[in-house]
């Protein structure tokens, strides 16, 4: 396989033929080992993946330098980037005219949701984690799958409940799950508020989520 050449991420696919295309936009703890690792997960389960770098190689330590970045970062050129990202991945992907799937983490889990709406002919399924986001969607035509940390000091219950209600305006797919017991980052592998079981519980769902909407080959 050919990876894309334009920006800096991590691309990963099947070892053998392209499969279905999934976008992985990472928390604010930029392009780490964790998301890299989802990256090579969904590659062994048959797909195309590309994770943009939105942090412009920022590996932030602690939550105020992350939450720092953030706030500096420039939310036209991440747009952007996150735009562009997702109609290279269509190029490279098993059937460049079917959308890909977006799976996000905390902000890249708002970044997620935006492009469904702002790229609706581009995305056709959205796997979210603590993550929400106050724009219509009625423009998306993706199914949704949301994953909520149960005590969220980023992502508040209104919040959950907002994003459900506008999901539901807009007569679209979507199912929500919660985690006793979890915090923010419990599906992203060494850090802290980390839950195994879970994330485990979380990924499996995931998987069949995907292989329900955008099913790789040995799937379809």
């Amino acid at each position: 396989m050919t990876a894309p050449e334009p920006g800096t991420g991590y691309f990963v696919g099947p070892t053998d033929n392209p499969g279905p295309g999934v976008l992985v936009l990472q928390s604010w703890w930029g392009l780490n080992r964790a998301t890299k690792s989802i990256c090579d997960r969904l590659a062994d389960a048959g797909y195309t993946t590309l994770a943009p770098d939105l942090a412009d190689g920022a590996l932030p330590a602690t939550t105020d330098e992350a939450r720092r970045a953030l706030a500096d970062a420039d939310m036209n050129a991440v747009a952007s980037l996150v735009q562009s990202s997702a109609r290279l991945l269509r190029t490279v992907t098993a059937d460049p005219a079917k959308p890909i799937a977006v799976l996000g983490y905390s902000s890249g889990a708002s970044w997620a949701l935006w492009l469904s709406s702002r790229c609706a002919d581009d995305v056709g399924a959205v796997v979210t984690f603590y993550g929400s986001q106050s724009i219509p969607l009625d423009a998306s035509q993706s199914a949704y799958q949301c994953h909520f940390a149960e005590n969220d000091d980023l992502v508040t219950d209104l919040e959950k409940a907002e994003l459900g209600l506008t999901l539901t305006e807009a007569k679209l797919q979507f199912e929500f799950h919660h985690y006793p017991g979890t915090t923010q980052w419990f599906a992203e592998e060494g850090m802290d508020g980390y839950d195994g079981g879970a994330e485990a519980i979380a990924w499996r769902r995931t998987l069949e989520f995907l292989a329900t909407e955008l099913p790789t080959g040995s799937q379809g």
